[in-house]
């Protein structure tokens, strides 16, 4: 099932919010996949992959955020690709051809075409890189005993950084 991002739906939360969060409260109570009963009384349960969507969907919307759910062979453009990440469409262009995410080029056509996910493959890579740079500067800072310094020595040891690499 592939098309391109305009054929996903972007869906608002309800203006009133009052049966979202009723709806949230509750799933977060329920420590097991739910069911669904039709109009007919039947019922059906809910896969816990279904299940950790609608809660993740609703998460989201009652936090007054739009949603949209799209398969992960989902193509995007690079413009939608770039709103994706937040990026710009230069920024996101330099990504593709420096490989960090793989995309397409149709054979009649000139345009890159990036599918859904290696976009989020790219992102997930990126969170665990920052995730880790992180990391090693505050291991580096606790080494060091940055922690225990005040504003004033964090801003003396800013000046003598910014000085030693003007001198470099």
């Amino acid at each position: 099932m592939t098309g391109t991002a305009a054929q996903m739906q972007a869906t608002l939360p309800p203006e009133d919010l009052e049966a979202l969060l009723d709806l949230s409260r509750f799933l977060e109570q329920v420590t097991e996949p739910a069911a669904l009963i039709g109009p007919d009384g039947q019922t059906v349960g809910l896969p816990s992959e279904i299940y950790e969507v609608l809660i993740n969907v609703v998460h989201a919307m009652s936090q007054g955020r739009a949603i949209t759910v799209a398969p992960v062979d989902q193509v995007l453009t690079t413009q939608e690709t770039a709103d994706f990440l937040g990026i710009s469409r230069p920024t996101l262009v330099k990504l593709l051809e420096s490989g960090q995410i793989p995309f397409e080029r149709p054979a009649a056509g000139r345009h890159r075409r990036v599918r859904l996910a290696d976009v989020v493959a790219y992102q997930q890579r990126s969170t665990q890189e920052r995730s880790s740079a992180l990391d090693a500067m505050t291991r580096e800072a606790a080494e060091l005993g940055l922690y225990k310094d005040t504003a004033q020595d964090y801003t003396a040891a800013l000046r003598r950084a910014r000085e030693e690499m003007k001198q470099s």
